[in-house]
């Protein structure tokens, strides 16, 4: 069996990024980004192997915060309170894209795997229970556009994606490894999203949590002031 534990969150990617998308950091190897320009039918190919081999798959989602924003780092960490559970990836899936304000099938790796049978993607077929209002919250989650989104985009899925072999395929991957690291590490981090998640450790019990498990050793990193 595998339980996957994701987190509630965007992707500027795949829109959003949960159980499914979960498999892909973990069972892949380094070279998963030469999947990028097919990322969602190959999620879907994941799904459809770890059900072949597996004899049971569950998903325990954290949302107590989530993030939005042009994730999978570049967010801001919002307090949602929420934990989802679900033996089917397809639906878990589906019900945190409709909190996070977006419609389900119209995210292409749900819908793909909604219409191939590994799971239910559709909203209206599947039933909550547990937090009966939860069905009808939605966040307005964004996907932010942003330097490093645009490049991505280019790289992946634009007019210059033909580049990508040498881009990312040769060793001058270093180069827009570099940049990308420059972009989040260097420029967003320090000028933006640092104050944003000191905030959210300052002001939040979650955060407060953090912090203490920080005091206490048992995560490393840097304590805020």
């Amino acid at each position: 069996n595998i339980l996957h534990l994701p987190t509630v969150k965007t992707h500027m990617y795949t829109t959003t990024t949960g159980a499914m998308k979960n498999a892909f950091g973990g069972l892949l190897s380094k070279y998963r980004h030469y999947t990028h320009t097919w990322i969602h039918e190959t999620l879907v190919d994941l799904l459809a192997i770890q059900k072949e081999i597996h004899p049971g798959l569950f998903a325990v989602m954290d949302g107590t915060t989530a993030g939005d924003g042009a994730g999978p780092r570049l967010m801001k960490p919002v307090v949602k309170n929420v934990i989802l559970a679900s033996a089917d990836q397809v639906a878990i899936d589906a019900v945190a894209a409709r909190l996070m304000g977006f419609d389900p099938l119209s995210i292409k790796y749900i819908r793909l795997a909604h219409e191939r049978g590994l799971g239910v993607g559709d909203p209206r077929e599947i039933e909550l229970v547990g937090d009966a209002g939860l069905a009808d919250e939605r966040w307005d989650f964004k996907i932010d556009v942003n330097s490093h989104t645009l490049l991505a985009w280019l790289s992946w899925f634009g007019p210059t994606k033909f580049l990508q072999k040498f881009l990312f395929h040769t060793p001058f991957v270093i180069v827009p490894t570099a940049i990308g690291e420059f972009e989040q590490d260097g420029l967003y981090w320090p000028l933006k999203y640092r104050k944003v998640a000191e905030q959210w450790q300052a002001e939040t019990s979650w955060g407060n949590l953090f912090t203490e498990y920080q005091k206490n050793g048992v995560l490393a990193g840097r304590i805020s002031a």
